[in-house]
């Protein structure tokens, strides 16, 4: 059997079918586990779901941003945006089995080699992967409550953003979503910081370094994660691994064959 790791999809279905024909994908055999943001910004985000939802066993995904964003839409917590595309999915006739598929998955996987991980995000300063798995509980279970609503709207906002001043279920809810699926570049004190979305190259503020450079105890892991594009999967490390390489905006999507950490990618087909 052999996993691929996959990078951000955002709807892009037809780039997604060049790459599952290009890795000769096997779903008797073989695995496919999504970094996140399956939909939004690319044209088929429906055709996505349904194709990654009906691969049953042989796909796993963890949560990103866009993906949560589609379900507080779906629960009318939020508006759904244009340019997200979303309108042929919020309104198919198997929109809300594909929401309730999407409301169970997690925002943290581990691989089953017991040292790889995979999150939308990355890893916040300070966590290690039992908390970070611990939390990715915690999250769950409250959007597969009876009241997902209460807590898709709590996920929204900035603050806090340093882990030691979370002190309610609401803030802990709210930090452990915004590290793990919004997450980019953090202060040097393990604060989060959410607006730069640029290279560490093009990074004009010293105070700031990508998460996986703030973080004290990464060398000991595997991480594997998507969500930053201008990254262009390029970090200075080993072991860790981006994933996002635009193809909603005419880069790539990439594959990652985790037993071997061969690289697979196709042009977006925009």
């Amino acid at each position: 059997m052999a996993i691929y790791l996959i990078g951000d999809v955002q709807g892009c279905y037809a780039s997604l079918q060049k790459l599952v024909d290009k890795i000769a994908f096997d779903p008797v055999q073989d695995q496919l586990w999504f970094c996140g943001d399956l939909v939004a910004r690319g044209e088929d985000s429906l055709s996505t779901l349904r194709y990654v939802s009906g691969l049953g066993e042989a796909a796993k995904t963890v949560l990103g941003n866009h993906d949560l964003h589609l379900l507080a839409t779906y629960y009318g917590v939020s508006k759904a945006n244009k340019k997200d595309k979303l309108d042929n999915l919020l309104h198919a006739s198997d929109c809300a089995q594909l929401m309730e598929w999407l409301r169970q998955q997690p925002l943290v996987l581990a691989l089953p080699d017991g040292n790889g991980f995979l999150s939308h995000a990355g890893l916040p300063p300070n966590w290690s992967s039992k908390k970070a798995l611990k939390m990715s509980a915690f999250v769950s279970q409250r959007l597969q409550s009876k009241k997902p609503k209460k807590w898709l709207r709590a996920m929204y906002g900035n603050l806090p953003n340093h882990w030691q001043h979370c002190h309610s279920d609401i803030e802990k809810f709210r930090f452990t979503v915004n590290a793990l699926t919004r997450m980019r570049f953090c202060y040097q004190d393990g604060g989060l910081e959410f607006k730069s979305k640029n290279s560490p190259k093009a990074n004009t503020n010293k105070h700031l370094q990508p998460w996986f450079e703030v973080h004290q105890t990464l060398d000991k892991l595997q991480w594997v994660f998507g969500h930053w594009a201008s990254l262009e999967g390029r970090v200075n490390a080993d072991n860790i691994y981006a994933l996002d390489t635009g193809c909603v905006w005419g880069g790539r999507l990439t594959a990652l064959r985790w037993d071997d950490k061969q690289l697979f990618q196709v042009n977006s087909t925009k």
